[in-house]
């Protein structure tokens, strides 16, 4: 078969059913093989930078299946460059599939467009190998079957972006698929038999030693690293109270009796801040300690006292078991411990996390409101996407419903994102039966990507959109420039987007503004809006410019002068 044809074999094994990406010179060949391959969806988009980020939303939205977002040369790839960043930032598997010049001019290197006309052919590669976790160029066919499965397992083993760059000559050419039988490995290297056992037996005897007072904290790795099943059960066995950091929100069921809510350092609940930092026990899973992750850096884990569990590696205070993943051990933990009497870990009252709707004298939506608000409309099996704003703070203060989907790009932080992402995590969420897909975005930060609403209305997608319009960058006032123009947008006519960008007729769309509270919660409860049955934006306009989360305030010192 074609060498293309092997690649899209292999696609579709990792879970790819839709690939993302802009046609361009160099892949179009390609493109014919992808249009007529029965198994992957092809999903333009308006450039390559959403495309990418869409890769990144799908790959969130299906653990244990990678995204794929096809590029041309140079300009192409340099346009999604910022978006496989992120991905590498934030463990997210995606490959990154650039379409390239063929053999002939590789060798001749004529000074042909999308170069930089000095004859450099690999520098994009080079620049691609600096975000990367390993990268191929499909030069010689009698190794390209080799290659394509070497950069793709490494993708689905490490969790990280990958590059391969595909010659438009040797898209076609044909190879022996006999490597096709054999499927690519999956799962990691087993753990070391003695170190394991050797960890468990530290494990519990510190346990044994806590007598119940034992605080699970749960981060990012779990669902990178495709552990969740594996914490679900451990916690649910223990009976542990269990706890979330900012990244790793609705890993664990957020109405789970023994889930006490988020953990981020100075800015978590004083009710459980301490009944974290001061448990006998703290067994952290997954961790990742950003600055954003830990409330700039302001956690207390007692090393003494903690035990992290990583994707290759454990930790148990001052001491590191290299080989030792969480992913084979977790499970054997649950097992060591079952015939313990959990009697005294049952006895520690974990709060309740709950955000009653506070009362306002006026109508105004404030941002405590709002959010509080926004609780009571969430469902079960919802996918909840949050852009690097107000937006992201916002949401960390409301429990979730069971089964509900979080998904925002924390460490990474590049505005914008959240358009892009919400067209792939939209598309994931409809193989995967979930439920809605939720955007919630500031004004400022659509303007970046907007033009990705198109491609969900074309795809028959149904997202509800909620634009925060507090008339600009309000998360960068919160930092500095309270009143500097450098903060302030055009204020676009939201409700009339949707006609613009596709829905000529407004049959598939609907589009609303709401300036009080009142009009916001009679949208609300409106079931046909709530059906979310077409694509829908909510313009929620009248916001004070100056108001922000609870969680934003705190961490930029705000406090209630906002």
């Amino acid at each position: 078969m074609e060498v293309g044809v092997y690649l899209l074999h292999r696609l579709e094994e990792l879970g790819v059913k839709s690939l993302f990406g802009v046609p361009g010179d160099f892949n179009l060949g390609f493109l014919d093989l992808v249009e007529d391959y029965p198994g992957i969806e092809w999903i333009g988009n308006c450039n390559e930078l959403n495309a990418a980020y869409a890769a990144d939303g799908y790959a969130r939205i299906k653990p244990g299946s990678v995204g794929a977002v096809l590029t041309t040369y140079g300009v192409g790839e340099l346009s999604a460059i910022n978006a496989v960043a992120g991905c590498y930032a934030e463990i997210v598997p995606v490959v990154h599939i650039a379409g390239f010049p063929d053999l002939e001019m590789q060798k001749k290197k004529p000074i042909m467009h999308h170069t930089l006309g000095d004859g450099r052919y690999n520098i994009y590669t080079e620049a691609a190998a600096l975000i990367t976790y390993s990268q191929t160029t499909l030069n010689n066919p009698d190794t390209a079957a080799a290659e394509i499965d070497r950069v793709l397992s490494d993708c689905a083993l490490q969790f990280r972006p990958v590059y391969i760059a595909l010659p438009t000559d040797v898209a076609y050419l044909k190879i022996a698929s006999d490597r096709l039988r054999i499927p690519l490995p999956r799962a990691a290297a087993p753990n070391s038999a003695l170190a394991e056992s050797v960890v468990i037996e530290e494990i519990v005897k510190l346990i044994e030693q806590a007598k119940g007072d034992v605080a699970v904290l749960v981060d990012v790795g779990a669902v990178r690293y495709n552990v969740v099943e594996e914490v679900k059960a451990f916690v649910e066995e223990t009976g542990f109270p269990v706890y979330a950091t900012s990244m790793g929100k609705s890993i664990i069921n957020e109405a789970y009796e023994r889930y006490g809510g988020l953990y981020i350092g100075q800015l978590t609940r004083p009710e459980i801040k301490g009944m974290i930092e001061d448990a006998k026990l703290i067994l952290y899973i997954g961790a990742l300690k950003s600055d954003l992750n830990t409330g700039n850096f302001t956690t207390k884990l007692d090393v003494a006292r903690t035990v992290e569990l990583h994707a290759a590696t454990t930790k148990i205070k001052f001491s590191e078991y290299p080989g030792v993943g969480m992913k084979a051990l977790l499970p054997k933990l649950t097992s060591a411990l079952s015939p313990f009497d959990k009697s005294q870990t049952l006895s520690i009252h974990v709060p309740k996390w709950t955000y009653p709707l506070p009362q306002e004298a006026d109508e105004v939506i404030s941002q405590n409101w709002l959010w509080s608000r926004m609780r009571e409309f969430l469902k079960p099996k919802d996918v909840i996407v949050a852009e690097t704003g107000t937006s992201a703070f916002g949401v960390q203060d409301i429990p979730f419903p069971k089964d509900a989907v979080f998904v925002s790009q924390i460490l990474w932080g590049s505005i914008g994102w959240a358009v892009g992402s919400t067209l792939g995590a939209a598309l994931a969420a409809r193989e995967k039966g979930l439920g809605r897909t939720i955007l919630f975005i500031g004004d400022g930060s659509i303007q970046l990507t907007v033009q990705e609403l198109s491609t969900m209305l074309r795809e028959g997608l149904t997202p509800i959109i909620f634009i925060l319009n507090n008339t600009g960058y309000t998360i960068e006032r919160a930092i500095r420039g309270e009143n500097r123009k450098y903060n302030d947008v055009a204020n676009w006519g939201w409700t009339s987007l949707m006609k613009a960008l596709g829905d000529v007729d407004g049959t598939r769309s609907k589009s609303y503004t709401v300036k009080t509270k009142t009009e916001l919660d009679s949208l609300l409860n409106d079931e046909a809006f709530a059906n979310a049955g077409v694509m829908q934006l909510v313009e929620i306009g009248g916001m004070r410019k100056f108001d922000a989360p609870y969680v934003l305030k705190v961490s930029t010192g705000k406090g209630e002068t906002w």
